[in-house]
């Protein structure tokens, strides 16, 4: 399920480190986390959907590695990220 449009804006404008940023690693993480959410709130409501669980693994593991890459890289933005989004580590 993708994200509706006016929730992506909101997400990327927010995260955003510039203007026009879409592609650094606090926006891909921030959009991943979005979808998590919602794939989530699914799967509360439709426990047997196998693929979208799958799916949800699948967005869950991108995240770990973008948020792998990012601590690797950058200790204090990793530390701001997941501040702000409130994930556990």
């Amino acid at each position: 399920m993708p994200l509706a449009r006016e929730t992506k804006e909101q997400v990327i404008s927010e995260y955003a480190v510039k203007d026009g940023d879409t592609g650094s690693a606090e926006v891909q993480i921030a959009l991943l986390t979005e979808r998590i959410k919602e794939l989530t709130e699914h799967l509360r409501s439709f426990p047997k959907d196998n693929q979208s669980r799958r799916g949800l693994l699948k967005l869950v593991g991108q995240r770990r590695r973008l948020l792998a890459y990012l601590i690797k890289k950058d200790n204090a933005r990793y530390r701001a990220v997941i501040a702000r989004l409130g994930l556990r580590r």
